[in-house]
């Protein structure tokens, strides 16, 4: 099988690092080195923040990871002449072993002076990070780092819930620092390259025995340039505390604790990378009249005695629209939920729920002469159906 990152190796070996760095191959390192400072001085993204210095910027480090290096130049250099001869895969024409019997890995090998090691992946994973992963050399491109995701609440009225509604929120997070605009430096003065890094952004450490590992300049930070005088509000950090309003659009229907996820509106993120999102929980209103389940409006309607017994017809309020006429027939019982269609909230499709109207019986307080003596006739009348009787039968008959 063939390797897949074999076209990507090719890709690499045909770069010409040198012209990158406007060096001859014959360079000296001191040359290479001044070469590589006088264009990242002139390319670097803190003093040039458009694409195409940022571009080159990360051209001239790639070119300067490999060939200011001298073990790491002289493998590339011998990749290159290999793949001068016409670009061949990883074992040559015509697969394993190849039709011609060319093997690259072989010729690597006898390169190196032979022994298990010393193939094309070894050459290619110590220039660019090992098994085609992207990386080049022993220092990486600092990947973007997506922004944190950030949470707030917003409080909105009964109304706006269901119609959905745009507000304004304050949200603070951690970001570029508004004094130094994320540099870390004094306003007005000018960075240098950093000298304990040699402006590559990262230094190496050992782990233990022959083993090391590349780790974040901590003088620079990673961003290769240091300022003599530090920003007097981040103390040379870049980074700050930063405070903004948004305009966060509540949708129609939302109900009270519901979280909303606004993609983008979080946190910044650092070299690059995306914003993070932002979680809104939403608190509703309580309304005077009406209350909510899911797409339906709820109202609770006071009626009479006499109106539920002989029946009547009484007028409901509906929310932002005109009342409605509720029919009540004859006998009917107190807390009995009646229907009105198309009345409640909207729903994600846009049609409207119901509006449920239950009728609750209200009880005067007082009464005046003539309708008690109109109450003692009735009581009087139906005294002989006891309401009570069924409270007093044995269950089991």
């Amino acid at each position: 099988m063939s390797d897949p990152t074999e076209g990507m190796r090719a890709d690499w070996a045909n770069k010409d690092f040198y012209a990158e760095l406007g060096v001859t191959k014959g360079a000296s390192a001191d040359e290479i080195k001044k070469a590589y400072r006088k264009l990242a001085r002139e390319n670097h993204p803190d003093s040039h923040p458009d694409p195409e210095h940022h571009e080159k910027f990360k051209r001239v480090a790639e070119a300067y990871d490999v060939i200011g290096d001298a073990e790491k130049r002289k493998k590339y250099d011998q990749a290159r002449e290999l793949f001068a001869g016409g670009g061949f895969g990883a074992r040559g024409p015509g697969g394993p072993g190849g039709a011609g019997g060319f093997n690259l890995d072989d010729l690597l090998r006898e390169r190196s002076g032979g022994g298990g090691g010393g193939g094309f992946g070894d050459l290619f994973g110590d220039l660019f990070g090992g098994g085609g992963g992207g990386g080049f050399g022993g220092r990486r491109q600092q990947r973007g780092v997506r922004g944190p995701d950030l949470e707030t609440t917003a409080t909105i009225g009964f109304t706006d819930a269901l119609e959905g509604v745009t507000v304004s929120l304050r949200v603070s997070s951690e970001g570029a620092c508004p004094t130094c605009s994320g540099t870390g430096g004094k306003p007005g003065t000018r960075p240098h390259m950093c000298a304990t890094c040699d402006g590559t952004g990262y230094v190496t450490a050992s782990v233990g025995g022959a083993f090391s590992m590349n780790e974040t300049c901590p003088a620079c930070g990673g961003r290769q340039l240091v300022y003599d005088e530090p920003c007097p509000t981040c103390h040379g950090t870049g980074t700050g505390r930063n405070a903004r309003t948004i305009q966060a659009k509540i949708p129609a229907g939302v109900k009270d604790g519901q979280r909303i996820r606004l993609r983008g509106k979080g946190g910044a993120g650092q070299n690059g990378g995306p914003a993070g999102d932002l979680y809104v929980t939403v608190k509703v209103s309580g309304h005077r009249i009406f209350g909510r389940k899911g797409e339906h409006l709820t109202v609770d309607v006071p009626v009479s005695f006499p109106e539920l017994a002989l029946g009547a017809e009484v007028k409901v309020p509906t929310l932002g629209g005109a009342p409605v006429t509720l029919r009540i027939p004859a006998g009917t019982p107190d807390g009995r939920t009646f229907r009105v269609r198309g009345k409640g909230a909207p729903g994600k499709d846009g049609k409207h729920g119901d509006l449920l109207a239950t009728v609750q019986v209200q009880v005067p307080a007082s009464l005046s002469e003539e309708a008690r003596t109109a109450l003692e006739a009735y009581a009087a009348a139906t005294a002989s159906a006891p309401l009570r009787a069924n409270l007093f039968r044995d269950g089991s008959a």
